[in-house]
C-alpha cells in the first residue's frame, strides 16, 4: 500500500505540473505588480492606459524581432493573422487598465476571473480540447476560493471605491473576454507556429496599434502629465513586469494549456493580500487565506497527471485545430 501511494505521488506530482505551478505563480506575481502600478497611477490621476502598455510592445520588438531578424527563418504563420490578435490585445489590456479609473483594485482582480469560462468554452470549440471531469473540479474549486474572497469584500471600503463601480466592472469583464479571445489564440500560435515569431509580431502590431490610439484618445493626457518620478516609476515598473509576463506566458501555454494559465492568475488577488499585510501593514481577513488555500488546492487538482493528459490534448490540437499555412 506505502509503495503504491508513493508511486501515485510521483505520478500527479510530475517535474512538469511542479514547472507549471511554479511558473503560473511567477507570472501570478507579475500580474499583482501591474495592478498594484495602475492603481497608484489612477490615483495620482494619471488617465493613459494604451500609453502604459505601449513600451511593452515595443521592449518585445526589440528583444524577440531581433531574434526573429537573426535566425532568418520563414514565416510558420500568415503575418496577417497576427494584425488581429495584435488588435484584440491591445484593447484587453487598455479596458482593464482603464477600469482602475472607475473601480477598485479588489474589483478589478475578482471580475478578471470571466477569463476562465471564456478560455474553456473557446478552447472546446476551436482547439478541440477535452477536459476530463478532474478538471472542472480544479476549476470549480477556484473560482468558489474567488467567490469567499468577494464575501469578504462585500462590506470592506476598499470594493465601494471608485467614482463609477458600475461601469469599472463592465470594463473590465469586457477585457476579460477578449484576454480570453487573446490567451486562446496565443495558445494556437505557440503549439503551430513559433514562440519568438508569435512575440515578435504581437510586439510590432501592438506598438502600431498602440500609437495610433494614444495619438487619437491621450495625447492631451501625456503632455498634462507631470514626470516626477512617482508618476515616472509606476510607467516604467509596469511596462517591465508586462514584458517578463509576456515572454513567459507563451512558456506556460505550451506546457499546460490557456486554462491552466488563467487558474494560475487567479492567486494575483491573493498574492495583492499579502503584499497589503507585509508591506502596508493593513489587517485583512481571515477569509482571504481560506481563499487563498481553495485557489491553490483547485490548481493542484486541476494540473496533477498533466504529463500524459497534456500528450492527450496535444494530440487532439493537432489532429483537429485547424493548420496554419506557411
Amino acid at each position: 500500500m506505502r509503495m503504491m501511494k508513493t508511486v501515485n505521488c510521483r505520478k500527479f506530482f510530475t517535474k512538469s505540473t511542479l514547472s507549471g505551478l511554479a511558473l503560473g505563480q511567477f507570472l501570478s506575481l507579475l500580474i499583482t505588480s501591474t495592478g498594484f502600478s495602475s492603481s497608484e497611477l489612477a490615483n495620482r490621476g494619471i488617465n493613459a492606459p494604451t500609453s502604459q502598455s505601449f513600451l511593452n510592445y515595443i521592449l518585445l520588438i526589440i528583444v524577440y524581432g531581433s531574434l526573429l531578424l537573426y535566425r532568418r527563418k520563414p514565416l510558420k504563420a500568415k503575418w496577417y493573422y497576427y494584425i488581429l490578435l495584435g488588435l484584440v490585445d491591445v484593447e484587453a489590456n487598455f479596458l482593464v487598465v482603464k477600469a482602475y479609473q472607475y473601480t477598485s483594485i479588489t474589483s478589478v482582480m475578482l471580475l478578471d476571473c470571466w477569463t476562465i469560462p471564456c478560455v474553456l468554452f473557446l478552447t472546446w470549440f476551436f482547439l478541440k480540447t477535452k477536459y476530463r471531469f478532474q478538471k472542472f473540479i480544479g476549476v470549480a474549486i477556484c473560482v468558489a476560493g474567488l467567490v469567499t474572497v468577494v464575501f469578504s469584500d462585500v462590506h470592506a471600503a476598499d470594493r465601494s471605491s471608485g467614482s463609477r463601480p458600475l461601469k469599472g466592472d463592465l470594463l473590465v469583464i469586457a477585457g476579460a473576454t477578449l484576454y480570453g479571445v487573446s490567451n486562446v489564440s496565443e495558445e494556437f500560435f505557440v503549439k503551430s507556429a513559433d514562440r519568438v515569431e508569435l512575440m515578435a509580431f504581437l510586439g510590432i502590431f501592438g506598438a502600431i496599434m498602440s500609437a495610433i490610439q494614444i495619438s487619437l484618445l491621450e495625447r492631451h493626457e501625456l503632455k498634462s502629465i507631470r514626470w516626477s518620478s512617482g508618476a515616472t516609476l509606476p510607467f516604467v515598473g509596469f511596462s517591465l513586469a508586462m514584458f517578463v509576463f509576456y515572454s513567459g506566458v507563451p512558456v506556460l501555454l505550451k506546457m499546460s494549456g490557456s486554462t491552466m494559465l488563467n487558474l494560475s492568475l487567479l492567486t494575483s488577488d491573493m498574492w495583492s493580500v499579502l503584499i497589503r499585510i507585509f508591506v502596508y501593514h493593513e489587517k485583512v481577513d481571515w477569509m482571504y487565506f481560506v481563499a487563498f488555500a481553495a485557489v491553490t488546492l483547485g490548481l493542484i487538482v486541476y494540473s496533477v497527471g498533466d504529463r500524459n493528459e497534456g500528450d492527450d490534448e496535444k494530440k487532439d490540437v493537432d489532429d483537429e485545430a485547424p493548420q496554419i499555412e506557411v
